[in-house]
């Protein structure tokens, strides 16, 4: 599938940013989507992930509390709702899309994804 984000911008630290990941193809089609942020520098850290069949969520500690996942299966669309916005978050945020079955010890797992998107700058200061 295609997976295209936006959504992403320039915030003060305390905002709230909401990022979109449209699918080319249906959802449920895949077993698990993620949310994968590269910061400058530094290795790719997935901060969410979401099971579309059955709507399971996961979250990585740093940002439990202050991101939410969910999806919208009519539009084949999933959304990361960024709270209370730290510089620490700044990064290219991508969405990635999983189509065999992901172990939940995996989601945050960059090579579980086989479909990427082109990512989505979020930057925070």
């Amino acid at each position: 599938v295609q997976l295209v984000e936006s959504g992403g911008g320039s915030v003060q630290a305390g905002g709230s940013l909401r990022l979109s990941c449209a699918s080319s193809g249906s959802i449920y089609d895949t077993m698990c989507m993620g949310w994968v942020r590269q910061a400058p520098g530094k290795d790719r850290e997935g901060v969410a992930a979401i099971t579309p069949g059955r709507g399971r969520r996961y979250y990585a500690d740093s940002v439990k509390g202050r991101f939410a996942i969910w999806q919208d299966n009519a539009k084949n669309t999933v959304y990361l709702q960024i709270n209370y916005l730290r510089p620490e978050d700044t990064a290219m945020y991508y969405c990635a899309a999983a189509s065999a079955l992901v172990p939940p010890r995996l989601v945050f797992s960059e090579t579980a994804y086989n479909d990427w998107g082109r990512g989505t700058q979020v930057t925070v200061s």
